[in-house]
């Protein structure tokens, strides 16, 4: 993501904890970080975690879209996002998510297209845990998906359901990979 999207989403991120009238110890406890990687996440000098991102917005009872966008979903019977377009979140160097229903009003699952770059710094050791449940689809190329101490190789139109409080993370073999990955937060 470029430093001024960072940015934008570190300024939205405090002002919506200061609307809720919640100091920054107090959202730091409730998403389970240390307070100074938090002010990390506020200032933008610290990349937040999509798992930290859900429960940010759990917390404070808003849309992912508004803390990443600032605008408020607004479709609730259908959204249509076409082909290169949704919402692009770069987590770290050569991993990329782009949110493909970002304007559907009260989604109960996140669906996301995910860009892994080969040789980039490899994402899927950089495990991540979250609640709910995930769905990952491979479009294009394969991708190697970390379970906790398990590596699965997913290729072209491979699949895997799993339980996202295993530790887990994902990276291209052989080449660029593209994934549709959906997470459901909420159970």
């Amino acid at each position: 993501m470029p430093a001024e999207a960072i940015n934008e989403v570190a300024e939205r991120l405090r002002g919506l904890r200061e609307s809720c009238d919640a100091s920054a110890e107090e959202l730091a406890a409730a998403i389970g970080v240390s307070v100074e990687t938090y002010n990390g996440y506020e200032d933008g000098s610290a990349d937040i975690p999509i798992s930290a991102l859900y429960k940010v917005v759990s917390v404070l009872n808003v849309d992912l879209t508004e803390l990443l966008t600032g605008k408020s979903p607004k479709l609730d019977t259908y959204c249509v996002v076409r082909a290169g377009q949704g919402i692009s979140v770069d987590r770290f160097p050569g991993y990329e998510f782009k949110s493909v229903a970002f304007n559907f009003l009260n989604r109960m699952m996140e669906p996301l297209i995910v860009h892994l770059e080969f040789g980039a710094d490899d994402p899927g050791k950089k495990l991540v845990t979250h609640t709910g449940q995930e769905f990952n689809y491979v479009i294009e190329g394969s991708v190697k998906l970390t379970l906790g101490e398990r590596d699965v190789i997913l290729n072209r139109g491979d699949c895997c359901y799993f339980n996202p409080m295993i530790p887990h993370g994902q990276s291209a073999v052989g080449g660029n990979a593209d994934f549709l990955t959906v997470i459901i937060e909420r159970i």
